[in-house]
């Protein structure tokens, strides 16, 4: 017995493998605006990682991050689940995602660890005592108990005597 494809059949698998094939492929940072509204994978070197206002983080990918066509945006509440993002510094990656375009240049917006494929795998979790809102220091703090208020007794008014002494000059 043998099986019968359909030539129809062929040329839409084909299709179909030819399209994962290209999806696969990584583009890099200088075509990334080229491709702005599709779900791609940009590859590039990180050459520094940078922490802006309110924590946002963000994967420059040249040495002015101004001028640079391509940028990789972590919001705060996403580092627990990328990682430490600080370890891929130097480090050629591929990022999977939309790409955005955001004040003249494309980007992605990096939510999880499976958007960097295998360099994702590798790098360590947020350490627990990475405070993301204090700027530059990488710790919450340690436990002070409150400070204890001064007290001060209320004034009594002076104790009268009980007994009046009589008066005799009547």
């Amino acid at each position: 017995m043998s099986i019968r494809i359909q030539p129809a059949t062929f040329l839409a698998w084909a299709v179909l493998w030819t399209c994962s094939l290209s999806s696969a492929e990584c583009i890099p940072i200088t075509d990334a605006k080229n491709h702005v509204g599709e779900i791609r994978c940009v590859s590039g070197m990180v050459y520094r990682v940078e922490q802006g206002e309110r924590g946002v983080h963000f994967l420059d990918f040249c040495e002015d991050y101004r001028t640079c066509p391509f940028t990789v945006v972590v919001f705060p509440s996403d580092l627990r689940n990328v990682g430490d993002i600080r370890q891929l510094k130097g480090k050629t990656v591929e990022i999977h995602g939309p790409v955005k375009e955001y004040d003249g240049r494309a980007e992605i917006i990096l939510a999880e660890t499976r958007q960097l494929g295998d360099e994702g795998k590798r790098i360590p979790p947020m350490p627990k005592s990475y405070d993301v809102e204090n700027r530059g220091h990488y710790s919450a703090g340690t436990f002070r108990a409150p400070k204890a208020k001064k007290t001060y007794k209320k004034r009594q008014p002076a104790k009268l005597p009980l007994e009046l002494p009589d008066d005799d000059s009547q």
